[in-house]
């Protein structure tokens, strides 16, 4: 079956009117393994409502509680799912968004148009104190199962862009797409709003960052001359958006920026110390959960800090963060394919809860070069 055609899922703004071509094989550098702790801040708000006392506590909560959008995954999933993984271990579908994909409950409501420009998928070990994150190029052509929305079913494809599954069945047809090519069962989904993200990096005062050379892109509207960095939430949002003005311009290098930024972000929350500042840690919760939307099970600041608690055990060196092995895709110079060999790899080790091997990566396009950003300034 032919590709489909790329109107279906337009380029963002920020990516120009034409779809980049994918260069050449690159250099292949040393790999690289940023951290990941999950939602601090909410767990920070916690702190600060306690120290707040009283009625206050209660009102404060409920407030948080009011932010978190939900979106019923269970429902619109049904049974046809792969088996849950009862050894501990827990995988969690992280995606980053151009708009809101919680719809109170209504599953695949709203979403034409909207865009899931980022997905990792977290995978948590039995012990929760090591961590695997594995990023899916939002260029790679699947196979695109059938979705149910709110207005019925919406058509399956052999060979459909991955993003395009955020775009015609939101959040919950994303979960199935990555389920049938991972054979990974999601237990939870997080999706943070790109609009929240950049409010967030301000009110943290910036982050720092340190480029190895400039990073030039008209597109996103980002300029960095070489070298050290504090960007706040406007340039940031750009810098992890951008993908012109690196390497071939495709989305494998937008990709190692953000997982680049990931680590830079964390270095930054490690300086905000919530007990001298509760006020302040309230505020950064408070953006926080307006930010995040998640499936109805996790939907709550009670469920969300339950969670940070659990993963608090995955320290700063314990995450290893990978792309999903791809290929060129010979048809499209747009576009990746899964490289299936090296992917099996990937997705069995996480299956067994076992580290992902180096030799999966390896022949992978997306492991050829090294990132032109670093944490710290």
């Amino acid at each position: 079956m032919p590709h489909e055609s790329q109107n279906e899922h337009p380029a963002h703004p920020a990516d120009g009117p034409s779809v980049p071509a994918y260069g050449p094989a690159r250099v292949r550098g040393s790999r690289r393994k940023p951290r990941k702790k999950a939602l601090r801040y909410v767990a920070w708000g916690a702190l600060g409502l306690v120290l707040a006392g009283g009625g206050g506590v209660a009102y404060a909560w409920q407030h948080l509680d009011g932010n978190i959008q939900g979106t019923d995954v269970d429902a619109a999933l049904g049974h046809d799912r792969p088996a849950e993984q009862r050894d501990g271990s827990m995988n969690i579908l992280l995606l980053g968004s151009d708009s809101r994909a919680g719809t109170h409950g209504r599953y695949g409501a709203g979403v034409q148009g909207a865009r899931a420009d980022t997905a990792m998928v977290l995978h948590v070990d039995k012990t929760h104190q090591k961590a695997s994150v594995v990023s899916i190029p939002r260029d790679t052509m699947v196979e695109r199962p059938q979705c149910v929305t709110s207005h019925g079913a919406a058509a399956g494809a052999q060979q459909a862009m991955f993003n395009s599954s955020y775009q015609v069945g939101g959040p919950a047809c994303t979960v199935k797409t990555v389920e049938q090519m991972s054979g990974l069962r999601m237990d939870h989904y997080l999706e943070v709003d790109f609009k929240g993200f950049q409010k967030l990096i301000d009110e943290l005062g910036g982050v720092d960052i340190t480029t190895h050379k400039a990073i030039k892109d008209p597109n996103s509207g980002l300029s960095l001359t070489a070298g050290k960095h504090t960007l706040k939430g406007e340039d940031a949002l750009a810098l992890v958006r951008t993908r012109h003005g690196v390497g071939d311009g495709s989305d494998l290098g937008r990709i190692q920026l953000q997982q680049a930024f990931i680590k830079a972000l964390i270095h930054r929350a490690d300086t905000v110390d919530p007990l001298s500042n509760p006020a302040k840690a309230y505020g950064l919760a408070d953006t926080a959960t307006k930010t995040v939307s998640a499936d109805s099970d996790l939907a709550s600041a009670d469920k969300l800090l339950g969670l940070a608690k659990d993963l608090k055990g995955v320290g700063p060196d314990d995450t290893d963060m990978v792309t999903m092995p791809v290929t060129y895709d010979a048809q499209d110079a747009g576009r990746v394919l899964p490289h299936d060999k090296a992917s099996h790899q990937v997705w069995n080790a996480l299956r067994h809860d076992k580290a992902i091997p180096k030799s999966a990566t390896e022949q992978s396009v997306a492991d050829r070069t090294d990132s032109p950003v670093s944490a710290g300034s």
